[in-house]
């Protein structure tokens, strides 16, 4: 009986494994069937304060994607960055009229989302929006194509 509850555990465990595998599979699929396409979402209240997100998913180290986007922003002189987390890959900066918020995640060893969020206020003209302005930047510099997706 010993023997054959061994064999049923081993089973299920095997079982178990395989289905975990298949599931990390299929999300580094769908993963890389979207990389590269910036998705935009914003809105403004009547009285002209909103916010402003864009993300997209790269085919890249996310350490690497954060390193990339801090030498780009450092690199500029119309953005101040304001807040550096590196352990959380997140940094936050300003262009003196709005403040945003960028995060890379890793999804996979080689797959990441790149997150940038701001805050919209009257004062903000409704000109090239600072967060896809920012995505593009990371992308281009990664070598990465990436089109932003129409709404």
């Amino acid at each position: 009986m010993t023997q054959r509850r061994r064999l049923v555990l081993a089973c299920i465990m095997l079982a178990i494994t395989m289905g975990a595998i298949s599931a990390q599979a299929q999300w580094v699929a769908v993963a890389r069937a979207v990389s590269g396409r910036v998705q935009q979402m914003s809105d403004r209240s009547k009285d002209g304060s909103g916010f402003d997100v864009a993300t997209v998913v790269l085919e890249a180290n996310a350490d690497k994607v954060y390193e990339t986007a801090i030498k780009n922003l450092s690199a500029r002189t119309d953005l101040k960055i304001t807040r550096q987390d590196a352990r959380r890959m997140m940094v936050q900066f300003t262009n003196g009229i709005q403040v945003a918020s960028l995060q890379a995640t890793p999804l996979g060893d080689k797959i990441t989302q790149l997150v940038i969020a701001s805050s919209l206020t009257a004062a903000q003209p409704s000109s090239t929006s600072l967060v896809v302005e920012g995505v593009l930047h990371v992308c281009k510099e990664m070598g990465v194509e990436c089109t932003l997706q129409e709404q």
